[in-house]
């Protein structure tokens, strides 16, 4: 949308970025060599001459860092923090946010000078403990080398009361390190812009519109505004539900000791929890992202005995531990979250190369990010049909099974992508295709890469398969660090040009998710890739795809506790009783409407006036697990009556 005034950007691009799903890891994030200068309150502040270091420890027991106050070496001054004794790369100086200083559901910049005693290098790092007492870890600054002070200016931090001993920490080699001018300033909260269309409530009655987040993002207060504005539809856990945070290695090590059987890998979402906690409060879809996949998958899984150093296994063994894994990971998430819609899953991701032919045998990473472990285990793609056997075993009925891919539109893969679908969706294996969409706008749409009508020719193929279309972790960059305006009215042309494709095959698409909501929290934050920018406010690329779409009508929103009439809670089956037979028959319905349902055939099927019955949890939400959940709480003398409050 030529014409209006692109926003200001944020020079200086904070914060942990989401990476996404073919990056072998999380991206670091990145910081600017000069500050961009932050608007806030000084909340803590320190140049270390008065000898106080309480706020500043080392990482725990087995660190052996000692914090005190030098007079060797300065910025400003006389004196500075030391941090001496270190023996380990990870042992170093921290500093933690929630601190009682500081607060929650807030944003920090924190800016210090660090030197090392013979040679500045290292990183800054970030962790945090979840709510079951895991430890998690991320690099927020990597690569320092100097010869001298080097400047850390407005490094963006945040975090949320399901965290704990949230630090930000120095680490790297084993030289001493100093620490001076230590600065924390609370950040203005912004506030987002209400009067736009909302995005998700434009398109509602066409597709779902979604977005991907991490934990990290549910502690910006002004980011989930925008996504409960935008992008209520459908949330992808960027990271937390990926391979590499589900499979538990302790866990699973462990098991392998006390049974002898390397079969079956432990699982854990506490990584997740935040995210799916929230969306189960705001009762937000949650697609799934991603099952098996040859990076973020820990090599430990294809090894004998669970083991770091233990050899390969082969195919068979495999085929049990993927079985195994996909039974725990659905069940384990019923169990946790029953009442939460997990509409959507990638079973198998980016197993197929541009030319059409499987990645290569080898463990990824390293430059090798062509390599797959599933392949070096089976030799070729044929762990893909069983993926896609055991995930229809084990997912819920509703929750349908995609496969996703980037460049999904150049023809070698594309033409590899149908093959594969159109043999699994012969075998009933298959619901869709998960097209990533991660594009690039470049300085000019000519030079736009896919062109916008390459991308409607995929589409196009897609559609003819008959399965459903998901555009799962859509974004559009432009030039590396050019944020012009001449380059956003290209993004903006060009997305453009790719929403009035998609919304031309709208028949065969059910859901568009952003990967991401603002460009300094992108994977991709130096090339701008979103519709909305640093500051929360949308890019002309917003209203270039909300051209000519108007606000939804006004409806007055429903009760949300509505009374059914004559309701004898908790009596599914209309036996005048309230019994275990209840909470089975509810089960049944959910697993199987076309024979317990309303209009099911079979012998013994829920009524109408049965439906109504069990709706005991939520009520006015529809039957759930919840409800079936309820029925067994009662009869147990959980709770003392039905429905439950």
């Amino acid at each position: 949308m030529k014409g209006k005034n692109t926003k200001k950007l944020i020079a200086a691009l904070m914060g942990v970025a989401m990476g996404a799903s073919y990056v072998p890891a999380m991206a670091p994030a990145t910081v600017s060599a000069e500050s961009a200068g932050v608007e806030g309150t000084v909340v803590y502040s320190t140049d270390f001459e008065d000898g106080d270091v309480s706020m500043f420890s080392n990482r725990g027991s087995d660190d052996t860092t000692v914090i005190s106050v030098s007079d060797e070496a300065s910025v400003s001054g006389d004196k500075a923090l030391l941090a001496s004794g270190r023996t380990k790369d990870w042992n170093g100086p921290s500093f933690q946010l929630d601190n009682g200083v500081l607060k929650p559901y807030t944003e920090y910049s924190i800016s210090f000078k660090m030197k090392g005693r013979y040679y500045t290098g290292g990183m800054v790092s970030m962790q945090y403990t979840d709510l079951d007492g895991k430890e998690h870890y991320s690099n927020l600054v990597q690569n320092i080398s100097s010869s001298d002070w080097v400047s850390i200016d407005d490094l963006r931090v945040s975090f949320h009361d399901m965290q704990s001993k949230v630090k930000i920490y120095v680490e790297g080699g084993q030289d001493d390190i100093f620490i001076d001018d230590f600065k924390v300033v609370e950040l203005k909260t912004p506030e987002i812009e209400k009067d736009l269309v909302s995005i998700s409530d434009a398109f509602a009655k066409d597709f779902k519109v979604g977005t991907a987040i991490t934990v990290g993002d549910l502690s910006s207060k002004p980011f989930m505004a925008l996504l409960e504005k935008h992008f209520n539809k459908s949330i992808t856990v960027g990271n937390e539900m990926k391979p590499d945070s589900v499979l538990d290695k302790e866990a699973s090590q462990a098991y392998v000791e006390e049974t002898g059987d390397d079969t079956i890998p432990q699982i854990s979402f506490s990584t997740a929890k935040p995210i799916l906690n929230y969306c189960q409060k705001n009762k937000i879809p949650v697609r799934i992202h991603t099952l098996v996949w040859h990076s973020q998958t820990p090599s430990w899984f294809f090894k004998e005995g669970f083991a770091d150093d233990g050899e390969w296994v082969d195919k068979e063994k495999m085929l049990l531990r993927m079985e195994n894994y996909i039974k725990a990971y659905f069940e384990k998430l019923i169990e946790l979250y029953p009442d939460v819609d997990f509409y959507a899953c990638d079973v198998v991701n980016e197993a197929w190369m541009e030319d059409g032919k499987p990645r290569q045998p080898g463990e990824p990473g390293n430059g090798n990010y062509e390599k797959s472990l599933w392949v070096e285990i089976f030799g070729d793609n044929s762990f893909i049909e069983p993926a896609f056997t055991f995930a229809r075993k084990y997912a819920p009925k509703s929750c349908k099974l995609y496969y996703n891919d980037y460049n999904e539109y150049m023809d070698g893969k594309m033409n590899a992508i149908i093959e594969m679908a159109t043999d699994l969706k012969s075998k009933g294996l298959i619901d869709g295709i998960g097209m990533q969409s991660h594009l690039d706008a470049r300085q000019s749409l000519d030079a736009a890469f896919p062109s916008v009508s390459m991308y409607n020719k995929a589409l196009d193929k897609y559609a003819e398969l008959g399965l459903d279309i998901q555009i799962t972790e859509l974004d559009v960059t432009t030039p590396e660090n050019a944020p012009t305006d001449a380059n956003f009215d290209v993004q903006a042309d060009y997305y453009k040009g790719i929403f009035d494709a998609i919304y031309a095959h709208k028949d065969s698409i059910s859901a568009v998710i952003w990967w991401g909501i603002t460009d300094n929290k992108s994977w991709r934050a130096n090339k701008y890739p979103l519709l909305f920018d640093a500051e929360y406010k949308a890019k002309d690329a917003y209203y270039s795809i909300m051209e000519g779409v108007e606000a939804p009508p006004v409806v007055d929103e429903p009760d949300p506790d509505p009374e059914p009439a004559d309701a004898d809670y908790g009596d599914a089956n209309g036996d005048e009783k309230i019994a275990l037979s209840d909470s089975v028959l509810i089960m049944q319905v959910l697993g199987n409407p076309d024979v317990y349902g309303v209009d099911g055939t079979g012998d013994i099927h829920i009524s109408e006036q049965g439906m109504i019955n069990a709706d005991v949890a939520n009520v006015g939400d529809g039957l759930t697990n919840a409800d079936a959940l309820a029925v067994q709480e009662y009869l147990l003398k959980l709770i003392d009556k039905l429905p439950k409050e």
